[in-house]
């Protein structure tokens, strides 16, 4: 049996409540290939687990997204084998580890174009915004857009695409500091959410006109008045909830907000499937390749400081993507 370091939780809470183990790992069974983690994701979604928000419960592992090579393969397993280098973003919590046991038909092949580091803090963001701008709204040219969080990791990526594919984004950003990041990942305009009249700033910035789309990853504090920014029938794209879990919303509001649209979607059920996350992925790394999408590592930390990786993402202090290495 091989020996895999990971991060338990046996309780949710602060970061503190995260411990480094070493373990032995079985061999992969039927259907499985056994990894070797050379570059792990952080996502929000991270931090949302660790404090109990989300249906896991302790003892658990923590982490979606990491990179790596085969060392071994179950029974039953084709389409991968040893040595080759994957990623996955799907295959369960427990991805803070140095190795780990994971179903192959959650990995999808990593072309010789895209680094490991690349694919950690790429694909679970990546194929976030692939499909929101590929299905919860078919982005169109010269279509307005508002970003919430546009200096984050998936911010970033989702305003670079929207930019490639013609839209016009307005960003905003919960720091000044970061506004610098969000225009260089493409925005026209940043807009600071500690404006108590962030909407009004919004509409001046573009002339008064509303988007048709917003992409709101905060929640709790920004989704009511993400609806005063959308066009008359236009979508709030409620993905996140940085800030806090969204507020009920009245349907009757909707409607005398415009006739407006509201959705919350997830990154899981739109690749819950081998083909389609594989086709997704595909996209992404064609968008990746033509440089619609590029990696911006903020910061790297090792498991061992996993805990101040958590801390850093929750003070803000990190603009762009978190990587975690063994």
């Amino acid at each position: 049996m091989a020996a895999s370091r990971r991060v338990v939780l046996d309780e949710f809470g602060p970061p503190e409540v995260m411990k480094v183990l070493t373990e032995e790992l079985p061999p992969p069974g039927p259907g499985e290939a056994q990894i070797r983690h050379t570059a792990i994701g952080f996502n929000f979604i991270d931090i949302y687990q660790r404090r109990g928000r989300h249906p896991h419960k302790p003892p658990t592992g923590l982490g979606f997204e990491a990179a790596g090579v085969v060392e071994a393969v179950g029974p039953g397993v084709e389409g991968v084998a040893p040595g080759e280098r994957v990623a996955t973003m799907n295959a369960g919590v427990g991805a803070y580890a140095d190795r780990r046991n994971v179903p192959a038909a959650k990995l999808v092949k990593l072309p010789d174009s895209i680094s490991d580091e690349a694919a950690a803090t790429l694909l679970f963001k990546g194929l976030t915004a692939q499909y929101l701008l590929r299905a919860t709204h078919a982005v169109q040219p010269g279509e307005l857009l508002l970003v919430h969080s546009a200096a984050g990791g998936v911010g970033q990526i989702l305003s670079r695409w929207a930019t490639a594919l013609g839209a016009t984004v307005i960003g905003t950003t919960g720091s000044p500091r970061k506004k610098g990041a969000a225009l260089a990942a493409g925005c026209v305009a940043v807009v600071d959410l500690n404006d108590p009249d962030w909407p009004q700033a919004f509409l001046q910035a573009s002339g008064g006109r509303k988007a048709r789309v917003v992409y709101d990853a905060v929640g709790k504090d920004t989704l009511l008045k993400s609806l005063d920014c959308a066009a008359p029938f236009g979508l709030v794209v409620s993905y996140g909830s940085a800030s806090g879990p969204s507020p009920a919303i009245d349907p009757e509001l909707l409607g005398q907000k415009g006739n407006l649209f509201l959705t919350r979607p997830s990154v899981f059920p739109h690749n819950a499937d081998e083909q389609s996350l594989r086709a997704h992925a595909a996209d992404l790394f064609d968008a990746i390749a033509k440089g619609h999408v590029k990696v911006d590592i903020g910061q790297r930390f090792t498991l061992d400081h996993i805990v101040e990786a958590h801390r850093a993402a929750e003070e803000r202090r990190v603009e762009g993507a978190i990587l975690i290495t063994p």
